[in-house]
């Protein structure tokens, strides 16, 4: 796969995350759309066309790679999702992506031996969660939205070109930085951006709420491709961890309202 042809297929990978993200937005709430977008629609598609080209050894680097600068990618949402609480979103957005450089920058320089990067992905999942659950508190984001086509497609629109310049951007780079750059969450800049601003706060948080959920399965697509590559041929191993992927968040979920109607029960 020659080079333009991979970036064409990023960008139309980032446009569908974004509209699809946004459509399901419109219909099930902000929540919804935000943990829709917080899956590897894109990274998991882009790894797999990857491994066509760069064999299995080197989509495990890619994986521990990406599972490195995931802290900081959860730091990111959270701390948008802090900020819309008090801020328009350009301030919302600086602060969040300060964050994000900052703290990806200092994981990128830390070589840490594999576990370490598995568990402190996890435990910035779990952490992210329990404080944009706890952020949502006192908070009522209407259940559907209304979105107007223009500013639907302005979405794409945006993500689209901010892609595009990130792309470009990474090539003059050094490598770390290059690196650190292509981490930067597209459709998490660019969905509540337009959110704030047209539907305050509330959806805000929620669509980030459910941006960090969805980083369950984000989450367990590189572990799972992680253990199973070079063991596994690259095609069943991609198939396998995007399955663990979309089940893992469910079963959580499930775990979790398990857990509460016991509590509400033993109370």
């Amino acid at each position: 796969m020659t080079d333009t042809t991979l970036l064409l297929v990023k960008l139309a990978l980032i446009a569908a995350a974004v509209l699809a993200a946004s459509l399901v937005a419109g219909r099930w709430g902000h929540a919804a759309g935000g943990w829709l977008a917080g899956l590897p629609m894109i990274g998991g598609p882009i790894v797999g066309l990857l491994m066509l080209d760069i064999g299995a050894e080197r989509g495990r680097e890619t994986c521990l790679a990406t599972l490195r600068c995931h802290p900081a990618l959860v730091a990111y949402l959270v701390t948008y999702a802090w900020a819309a609480r008090r801020w328009h979103w350009p301030a919302c957005l600086g602060a969040a992506l300060a964050v994000f450089f900052v703290l990806g920058g200092l994981l990128m320089a830390i070589d840490g031996p594999q576990w370490s990067v598995v568990l402190l992905s996890v435990l910035a999942v779990v952490a992210g969660t329990r404080a944009a659950t706890g952020l949502s508190v006192g908070l009522a984001p209407p259940a559907r939205v209304t979105l107007p086509r223009a500013e639907l497609w302005s979405r794409v629109g945006v993500a689209v070109v901010m892609a595009g310049l990130v792309i470009g951007g990474s090539t003059s780079l050094p490598v770390a930085a290059a690196g650190l750059l292509l981490a930067v969450p597209i459709s998490g800049l660019v969905l509540p951006c337009f959110t704030l601003p047209r539907h305050g706060a509330a959806a805000t948080v929620a669509l980030l709420r459910g941006f960090v959920v969805g980083q369950i399965g984000f989450s367990a697509f590189f572990i799972a491709l992680l253990a199973l590559l070079p063991q596994v041929p690259g095609a069943p191993a991609w198939a396998v961890a995007m399955l663990v992927a979309a089940a893992t968040p469910v079963a959580v979920q499930r775990l979790r309202a398990a857990a509460a109607r016991r509590e509400q029960r033993a109370s």
